[in-house]
C-alpha cells in the first residue's frame, strides 16, 4: 500500500470514529495507532494541550491515573514542540538535551528515534503535538516529517468536530465530557458516564430512563460504540413511530403472503441487528398485546416472522429507553411486569437539563453554536453575558433537544458574530406550557384531553406540525395519532 493510500485509509478511519460517541481516550489512542502504522513506526502518541491547565496530556481521564501522562509545556521533546511550534526529528533520543526520560521510566518503553510535529486547528492555534517513536526502517526521514505534518493538520481540523472544543484566544482544547459528542462535566453527568462505561463492557440489557430530550439515543450509541459489538450494526427502533398494526412485522419481519401487500419476505429489526445492538426507544409505547412476544425474545433471543412457522434466533445486545414511568404502568396494567423486570437489568437515569447546572447548559450552548455555525456556514458566534444569563434562567422543559433547537435558531438569526438574549428569544413562555384558553372539562377522556392539547400545540406553532411535535418532544407520527384521538 502506498503512502497516499495509507493516508487515505487513516483519515477514513478517523472520520468514522469522529462521528461516533466513542470515549475520547479511545479516540486519541486509536488515532495515534493509525498514525504509527501509516508511517511505519512502533508507537505514536497524540498529546493535547489542556486549555484549562496548559499541560500536555496523553489521556483525557477525569482524574489523574497511573497511565495518564502529563507534561508541562517546555518539558521533554513534545513540550518543546508545543512551546516553539516547530517540528523536531531526532535520530538518537537519549543524546538529545530535550529528552525527558521519565516517560520511558513510567511506561517501560525504550525510545530510540523520534518525530514530533505540532497539531494546529483551522485557525492555526496550537491544539497539541503528534509524537511518533522508533521508525521500523531504522530512522525517520524528511518524507516522514512531511507526511506526519500533513496528518497533524488533518487531525487538527478533525478535532474541531469533536467535543474537544478549541479555545479562540489561547492554545489548547477544552475537555467537555468523557465521550465524543456528549457534553457535560457536572457531578450528575460524571456519575452517568461511570455507569455507561461499566455497562458498555458487558452484555447486560440496559434500561435508559429520562425525560424527552435528555439524550437517551446518544447514550445508547455510546454504550454500543464502546462495547465489543462496536463493529457490528446498531439498529434503532423508535416505538412511537410504529403503527400499532405493524409493530410485530417491523420488529420480527414477515414472510411473503403474511398479509395483504406482503409480496416478499422482509427481515425485521431484530435480525438486522444480529451481532450488534438493538435499541428500542420509547419502549413504553409497545402495545400490551405484543409485549408477550417481545418478552420471549428478551428472554431467549428467539422469534418467528409474521406468517412464518420457523423459530429463528438473533444474537443481539439489547438497550431500551423510555420517558414513561414503567413501574406505574405495570401497576395500572399497561405494561407487563415480567417484561419490565427483564429489561431493567442495568437501569440508568439520565438527569434533566435543569438538574445539571449552569456550566453544563453553557457548555452545551457553546457546543451547539459551533456545530451549527459550521453547518450554516457562518462565523461561530459568541454568547453575550445577557444571553448566558437567559440560558441559565430558562427552565428547559424540552431538555437538551430544546436547547439545541434554540441555539440553531439563534445562529441562523444572528446578524453578526454574537448571540444576545434578544436573538435567543427565551422570554417567551415555555414551549411545554399549556396554550392560553385551553379548557379541559373533567368529563373528557384522556384521549380527548391529549387530542386537544396536541391541537393547541399545532395552533401555537402556526399550523406547523413538525414544530409542534418538537415543542412536545414527540415524533410527527405520534403527534398524528394524538390528533386522531389515538393513544
Amino acid at each position: 500500500m502506498s503512502e497516499d493510500e495509507q493516508r487515505f485509509e487513516l483519515l477514513a478511519d478517523l472520520g468514522a470514529m469522529i462521528a461516533r460517541e466513542v470515549e475520547l481516550d479511545e479516540l486519541l489512542a486509536s488515532c495515534a495507532d493509525r498514525v504509527a502504522r501509516a508511517i511505519g513506526a512502533e508507537r505514536a502518541t497524540l498529546w493535547v494541550v489542556d486549555g484549562a491547565t496548559g499541560e500536555l496530556r496523553a489521556r483525557l481521564a477525569d482524574a489523574l491515573e497511573l497511565d495518564e501522562l502529563r507534561l508541562p509545556v517546555g518539558r521533554g521533546v513534545a513540550g518543546a514542540v508545543a512551546r516553539t511550534g516547530e517540528a523536531v526529528m531526532i535520530a538518537d533520543a537519549a543524546r538529545d538535551p530535550r529528552w525527558h526520560a521519565e516517560i520511558d521510566q513510567r511506561t517501560g518503553y525504550t525510545t530510540r528515534s523520534m518525530l514530533c510535529v505540532p497539531v494546529r486547528g483551522p485557525d492555526a492555534t496550537l491544539r497539541g503535538v503528534l509524537q511518533v517513536l522508533n521508525h521500523k526502517g531504522g530512522g525517520f526521514a524528511d518524507r516522514d516529517r512531511a507526511f506526519a505534518s500533513a496528518l497533524a493538520d488533518q487531525i487538527g481540523r478533525a478535532l474541531e468536530f469533536t467535543t474537544l472544543r478549541g479555545h479562540r484566544e489561547r492554545p489548547g482544547v477544552a475537555v467537555r465530557g468523557r465521550y465524543n459528542h456528549v457534553v457535560g462535566q457536572s457531578p450528575t453527568m460524571r456519575a452517568v458516564y461511570d455507569v455507561i462505561a461499566r455497562a458498555a463492557q458487558t452484555e447486560a440489557t440496559v434500561l435508559l430512563r429520562g425525560e424527552t430530550g435528555t439524550g437517551k439515543g446518544v447514550f445508547a450509541r455510546a454504550i454500543h460504540v464502546n462495547s465489543e459489538r462496536k463493529d457490528a450494526p446498531l439498529v434503532a427502533v423508535d416505538c412511537t413511530t410504529l403503527p400499532a398494526n405493524l409493530v410485530e412485522s417491523e420488529l420480527f419481519g414477515h414472510e411473503r403472503g403474511a398479509f395483504t401487500g406482503a409480496d416478499a419476505r422482509v427481515i425485521g429489526k431484530v435480525e438486522a441487528a444480529a451481532g450488534g445492538t438493538l435499541f428500542l426507544d420509547e419502549l413504553g409505547e409497545i402495545p400490551l398485546e405484543l409485549q408477550g412476544k417481545l418478552l420471549r425474545f428478551v428472554q431467549e433471543r428467539k422469534f418467528e416472522r409474521v406468517g412464518g412457522r420457523e423459530t429463528l434466533s438473533s444474537d443481539v445486545r439489547l438497550v431500551v429507553a423510555t420517558n414513561r414511568d414503567l413501574a406505574a404502568m405495570v401497576k395500572a396494567g399497561q405494561f407487563r411486569s415480567d417484561l419490565y423486570f427483564r429489561v431493567r437489568v442495568i437501569e440508568i437515569e439520565l438527569p434533566p437539563l435543569r438538574a445539571r447546572g449552569d456550566d453544563d447548559i453553557l457548555q452545551l450552548a457553546e457546543h451547539f453554536a459551533a456545530v451549527y455555525g459550521r453547518r450554516h456556514r457562518k462565523v461561530v458566534p459568541v454568547l453575550t453575558d445577557d444571553a448566558r444569563r437567559a440560558l441559565c434562567a430558562h427552565g428547559w422543559p424540552g431538555n437538551v433537544r430544546e436547547l439545541e433547537h434554540a441555539i440553531e435558531r439563534a445562529v441562523v438569526l444572528a446578524r453578526d458574530t454574537v448571540i444576545d438574549a434578544v436573538t435567543l428569544g427565551l422570554d417567551r413562555s415555555d414551549a411545554a406550557a399549556p396554550a392560553a384558553g385551553v379548557v379541559v372539562p373533567h368529563e373528557l377522556t384522556l384521549a380527548e384531553v391529549e387530542r386537544r392539547y396536541a391541537q393547541a400545540a399545532v395552533e401555537r406553532a402556526g399550523g406547523n406540525q413538525s414544530a409542534a411535535a418538537r415543542s412536545l418532544g414527540i415524533g410527527r407520527n405520534k403527534l398524528a395519532r394524538l390528533l386522531k384521538g389515538e393513544a
